[in-house]
């Protein structure tokens, strides 16, 4: 019997392999992995052949390692960071009402790419703190979410999920933190944390 032949690095995959449901996901809490957990699911998803979109919500124009992770993916997978930076901290220069403009854009650009069925995992980063910051409207999520196709994923990670949405998701997983590096003065580290 002939051994099956590996597929070559880089090869795509063809047929697209799909569950049959789409799940509403939240990764929330405050320890870290949240945006991680997200990125490995997309990475198992790619693996099955489903087309993943992650909209940033809250990095802005700060450089994160996904971002070269994820071309090198692509077409497969595609990251669309709408942000404008994380609201009212670290060096944030904008208005709240830039900022709420740019949440606005983001979610309608979401609801746009979740209709149009062209992706299968649809993940809304740091979209959770963006709610809790008061930058959308919880309705504008729950109809965001009555408008789902049954065949798409979505994933919201982000500190503070509000438990409307906790209660609208299959699977919710709350990251608590234990221990932090930056206890000890280590601040966020390259290729760990961004």
């Amino acid at each position: 019997m002939k051994p099956t032949a590996k597929p070559k690095p880089g090869a795509r995959m063809r047929a697209k392999e799909k569950s049959e449901h789409g799940l509403v996901i939240v990764y929330t809490g405050n320890g870290k992995g949240k945006t991680t957990a997200a990125l490995g699911m997309a990475l198992r998803a790619v693996g099955r052949g489903w087309q993943v979109l992650m909209i940033q919500f809250g990095k802005g124009d700060w450089h994160y390692a996904e971002l070269e992770s994820s071309q090198r993916l692509a077409p497969d997978f595609e990251i669309a960071p709408m942000g404008l930076g994380f609201y009212k901290i670290l060096d944030d220069a904008h208005t709240e009402a830039e900022h709420r403009d740019a949440a606005r854009q983001a979610l309608e650009f979401a609801r746009a790419q979740m209709l149009s069925l062209k992706y299968d995992l649809l993940i809304l980063d740091e979209i959770n703190g963006t709610l809790a910051a008061g930058l959308l409207a919880l309705d504008d999520i729950m109809t965001f979410l009555d408008a789902k196709p049954s065949a798409v994923t979505l994933v919201f990670t982000g500190r503070y999920a509000p438990q409307e949405l906790i209660d609208r998701a299959d699977l919710v997983t709350e990251m608590r933190e234990i221990k932090h590096p930056y206890q000890k003065g280590i601040l966020a580290q390259k290729g760990i944390d961004y």
